[in-house]
């Protein structure tokens, strides 16, 4: 089974409130992130949404969808939010907020494993298209937010790709 430990950066001209606020309302992705087919809240967590549970589908630029789970784990306002995902993607991702001055960073950690047979067969051979594939999907929900929000990107990159080592659920927490 492939590991998939992905790192995503988005800075904009704009306030961490704004930021925040966009990524902690999932509901709203499809209306800005092109690669968001649905986002359904299944449970809705305490006051600050720890605990939320949400059902996603994604497409992708690859002729395919995935679909999962995620609970949220782990909020801290305005500065970090994670969570579990369970389903055709299995790990954990966060998000943590940073801003200096005009500029707010968010950066995405993703650590998963696929649950699909023929991802998993072919990820000794694809893997690279696989990361280039979510690579471009973040990209993409980095322009969507930006026009969302009528913001300026500053820019949107990948990250180094982390060690692929075992998923250990303590750093999202």
């Amino acid at each position: 089974m492939a590991i998939y430990a992905l790192v995503s950066r988005w800075c904009f001209e704009a306030p961490v409130a704004a930021i925040w606020e966009a990524l902690t309302l999932a509901e709203t992705w499809p209306r800005w992130w092109r690669y968001v087919e649905s986002v359904e809240l299944l449970e809705r967590g305490d006051g600050e949404g720890c605990g939320a549970v949400r059902r996603f589908v994604w497409t992708s630029r690859l002729p395919y969808r995935l679909a999962f789970q995620m609970r949220t784990t782990r909020v801290e306002r305005l500065r970090s939010i994670a969570g579990a995902a369970v389903g055709e993607l299995n790990g954990f991702g966060r998000w943590d907020l940073e801003s200096a001055g005009p500029i707010t960073s968010a950066r995405y950690t993703w650590m998963v494993t696929t649950e699909r047979a023929w991802m998993n067969r072919l990820s000794p051979l694809l893997g690279p298209v696989f990361r280039w594939n979510h690579h471009a999907v973040m990209k993409e929900g980095a322009g969507g937010l930006a026009r969302h929000l009528g913001v300026r990107l500053v820019s949107a990159e990948a990250g180094k790709a982390l060690h692929a080592a075992p998923i250990s659920p303590s750093i999202y927490r």
